[in-house]
């Protein structure tokens, strides 16, 4: 029950049903907040309990200052919890494992309980083995309950023992299509309330649903747990970007175009922290699926949240996707009710500003490492050519690139570095294979697979392109991957599967696949002459993540498109292909075809999704959605409030987080003669720190994996691994392409073993068990924009049972900063404009930290000294950001912190 000191509480009608609400005109100086400080102002009135949250935090946001420094601390309260199965079935395992280490403790297990909704969809965890064949979806669903039959016994077992918990089953659709399709309420309805639906989510993704007008974000698994536990969300009252949206775009620019636009100016501008929102006449002009592809890209632009206000556009999705006409009754009212509706011409109290005219966007695709590296499509032949010089080329000890005379590469006619080699394909026909080969081409991940015009350009493309006689290259993997089963519906209505198939983009799975790394292997031809030759060769998908190492192993360059340019470069087959003059290929005549030739019209995509769209398409895949087909419901589980560990299990595995834990957290201490195990680069992402791809025959976890009887071939991902402990903490740093500075002239997980003479390379997690058994503490040294990328726990998870007392770094990432104070490893920054480099620090010193202990005071320290046995001194700044961030690290991390207060109450 709220205090309701602002006699907020009242009473809405909406037809025949009367729900309690809060009213935001109750609170000075709410109409002219921006439109996401207005729901968690919301949150507040209706959970304000006159402890943790009270009326001063109450007029502290009504009251916001838009040009201060964020500095006020408040308890937000997510309405509900999402998951994906790759940082799902962890945060089960953890609430199973905190059921047991609360019974040990004397408490009742049944206490560890979801107290609001949480719902997982399982889409992780296909892989696109199999591809460009009528039974690639059957094939790669069969391989998938083989790799991952134990991981979904036990998320089965989590649906019985779990009140408030369910399960959306495998082959569904991407946890971010599935929200915003069905799960999303918009308005939430429970215990006769109705208020703002807001969640937080164990993927980065989240944000997806901002274009629903629902304010949520990415949370690491630990957030998740605690939020699902009943925890509200400790956070700064942040700032918020106001982004003015004018004018529409033209014809032949898309949603991607555009998303890559904003990611571009955004990322430049600087949103870290942030909340960014969209105002002006140009939203009314931007649909819904537009939006929520924009929102869907708020980590690549590093923002909290990029939300759109509820608009008719918002209702319209609403009632297309099967919501009933109460609920969107409810949503309408309340909006308009609460000063939630959109108004077009008022402009909100923003903390900054940006402004894009939509008719300026020109078609782009980004790459080849990150995903504000716009690159105008126009230029990416000639782009290339430069960049892909950093891949084939030498570089000297002082990292300055350079061709030792005779290995100078050859020259392509385009001005672009050659390497052509002779490949043979099974059926004995040969092609000529080259740096630059798209190798992949993937219509995949939730960033666009949710919008149904782009996906509709894309069938167009493969339908105009069978029809002049066109079709993928030979050495190109193609693969569709949609987001929802409404997407096959509709194909198959407009008559478009049949063209996408002749090009090679038959359905592989509903899930992320190629995004998150489950590319598969190349056909084994290609893989054979890409790492004999060392070939840079690339990949294009439209996805939101092209970060080194993930997509494929054996591809260097990695680039974002929209799905109809996903189909192109599939056809032109080589990113030193100018798609925009060159042609594509040649018709059954003779002549030239040119992109323009199969571009569709945006008439043209438009009669498609006005025609081949309904609402029966969603009501038909979403009336039994957590039921699962027959092999779902067939998986054997066991039964109990706690779970049967199975001591053999290479997937789930008890983890030993609460071993020897007490009722009373041990006083923080200081650090003293930590040795640095990693010293990384700028923007060392949370894929470099927790790969969530292939896992090598020859590394410590394929080691352990080969001494526990599994055979290479059923190895499955580290994405599917992360139920087992003892795979994760061997897998942390481990992806292929980490450059340890302290270990130069490697890449992947080595580091220098200074535990042993000499300090020779080992493997990063040989290194650290060493230095356990010596009882020596570590630390890791890093630049600017550590932790990027995907809301990865086992990131700080696998830093923490490394050893890992304290990270070092330029600058962070929200969510993976937050992650490892979870799992009580303290994160440090540089001094303003100070690094690694400029402080002289080699990675081979001795660090002390002190300083750490005035935490014990109850006070966070602004700095903490660290010193080395070389001399070096500074004052790091400590990135312990609030006071409940401050009580999980004095309990050794957020789990503690929980299990405590649970078993106190």
């Amino acid at each position: 029950m709220s205090a309701n000191s602002f006699d907020a509480r009242s009473t809405l009608q909406v037809g025949d049903e009367s729900y309690e609400i809060f009213r935001l005109d109750k609170v000075e100086g709410s109409a002219r907040l921006p439109y996401s400080l207005k729901i968690l102002l919301e949150n507040l009135l209706r959970t304000e309990d006159g402890a943790n949250i009270t009326a001063d935090h109450i007029r502290a946001l009504g009251n916001w200052d838009s040009q201060a420094q964020p500095s006020q601390e408040i308890q937000f309260t997510p309405a509900r919890v999402i998951m994906q199965d790759f940082t799902g079935v962890p945060c089960v395992v953890d609430l199973a494992t905190m059921r047991e280490a609360v019974k040990e403790l004397g408490g009742d297990p049944v206490k560890i309980n979801p107290l609001a909704p949480a719902e997982l969809v399982i889409d992780h965890s296909v892989i696109a083995d199999k591809f460009g064949t009528n039974d690639a979806f059957k094939v790669n669903v069969e391989l998938e309950y083989g790799r991952n039959r134990e991981r979904y016994q036990f998320l089965r077992w989590g649906q019985t023992a779990f009140d408030e918990f369910k399960v959306v089953p495998p082959g569904t659709g991407i946890v971010h299509q599935v929200n915003i399709e069905h799960l999303a309420r918009t308005v939430m309805v429970r215990g006769g309330q109705a208020y703002p639906d807001t969640l937080v989510g164990t993927d980065s993704h989240t944000t997806m649903v901002n274009g629903l007008g629902v304010l949520g974000w990415g949370v690491g698994g630990i957030e998740a747990e605690a939020a699902m536990l009943g925890q509200p969300v400790s956070m700064l009252i942040p700032r918020v970007v106001g982004f003015k949206l004018t004018g529409e775009l033209r014809p032949g620019t898309t949603a991607t175009d555009l998303v890559l636009t904003i990611t571009e100016m955004l990322r430049k501008h600087g949103v870290v922290g942030k909340f960014v929102e969209f105002y002006g006449e140009g939203v009314a002009a931007t649909s819904l699926a537009n939006r929520a592809t924009i929102g869907n890209m708020s980590p690549e632009f590093g923002s909290t949240a990029a939300i759109f206000p509820i608009d008719d556009e918002t209702l319209n999705y609403l009632r297309l996707t099967g919501r009933s006409d109460q609920q969107v009754a409810l949503v309408e009212a309340y909006a308009k009710e609460q000063g939630l509706w959109l108004d077009a011409k008022a402009e909100p109290d923003f903390s900054e500003k940006l402004e894009l005219d939509l008719s300026t966007v020109v078609p782009s695709i980004a790459g080849p490492k990150r995903p504000q590296d716009r690159i105008v499509l126009a230029g990416a032949a000639e782009q290339f050519k430069t960049d892909v010089l950093n891949y084939v080329s030498t570089a000297d000890e002082a990292g300055v690139e350079s061709f030792p005379a005779s290995d100078a590469p050859a020259i392509h006619p385009n001005g672009a570095p050659s390497n052509p080699v002779q490949v043979t394909a099974p059926d004995g026909t040969t092609y000529t294979l080259d740096h630059g080969a798209v190798t992949v081409a993937a219509i995949t991940s939730c960033t666009n697979t949710s919008n149904p015009y782009v996906m509709v350009a894309a069938a167009l493309v493969a339908k105009k392109a069978v029809e002049k006689g066109l079709t993928r290259k030979p050495w190109v993997k193609t693969t569709l991957a949609p987001g929802s089963k409404v997407v096959t519906d509709y194909f198959d209505k407009a008559g478009l599967t049949p063209y996408l198939d002749k090009v090679g983009f038959n359905l592989v799975g509903y899930g992320c696949t190629t995004c998150i790394g489950n590319s598969g292997p190349l056909p084994e031809e290609v893989s054979k002459a890409v790492n004999d030759h060392d070939l840079a060769v690339t990949s294009v998908l439209s996805g939101n993540r092209n970060f080194e190492g993930r997509i494929n192993p054996d591809v260097k360059m990695n680039y974002l498109a929209s799905p109809p340019l996903v189909v192109a470069y599939a056809i032109a087959g080589s990113m030193k292909v100018d798609i925009t003059k060159d042609a594509l290929g040649t018709d059954q005549d003779g002549n030239p075809v040119h992109l323009k030739d199969i571009w569709p019209t945006e008439a043209e995509v438009n009669d498609v999704v006005a025609n081949a769209i309904g609402e029966d398409m969603f009501n038909k895949s979403y009336q039994d959605v957590f039921a699962g087909d027959a092999q779902w419901q067939s998986l054997p589980i066991p039964t109990g409030n706690t779970f049967e560990w199975d001591p053999e299990s290479t997937y789930v595995r008890k983890p030993p987080y609460f071993e020897g834990m007490e009722m009373e957290p041990a006083p923080v201490t200081d650090i003293a003669g930590a040795r640095v195990l990693a010293k990384l680069g700028d923007s060392v992402t949370t894929d470099h720190i927790s790969p969530a791809g292939a896992i090598k025959a020859d590394t410590p976890a394929g080691k352990y994996l080969t001494e526990h009887g599994v055979e290479r071939r059923d190895f499955n991902s580290y994405g599917s691994r992360r139920g087992n402990h003892e795979v994760m903490i061997r897998g942390t740093f481990a992806n292929i392409r980490l450059r340890n500075q302290i270990a130069p002239g490697t890449e992947g997980g080595y580091t220098r073993d200074f535990t042993q003479e000499g300090g020779p390379v080992s493997f990063i997690y040989d290194a650290s068990r060493n230095y356990i058994e010596q009882g020596v503490p570590l630390v890791v040294l890093a630049g600017k924009e550590y932790g990027s990328g995907s809301s990865r726990d086992w990131a700080a998870k696998g830093t923490a049972l490394l050893g890992v007392k304290a990270v070092i770094a330029e600058s962070y990432e929200r969510i993976h900063r937050s992650n490892l104070i979870g799992m009580g490893v303290l994160p440090l920054q540089f001094p303003e404009g100070r690094n690694a480099e400029s402080l002289g620090l080699s990675g081979e010193e001795s660090f002390s930290i002190s300083g750490v202990t005035e935490l014990n005071d109850g006070t966070t320290p602004r700095t903490v000294k660290v010193t080395t046995d070389t001399g070096v001194e500074f004052d790091a700044v400590v990135r312990i950001d609030t006071p409940g961030e401050a009580d999980y690290y004095r309990n050794g991390g957020i789990m503690q912190y929980v299990l405590r207060s649970l078993i106190r109450k």
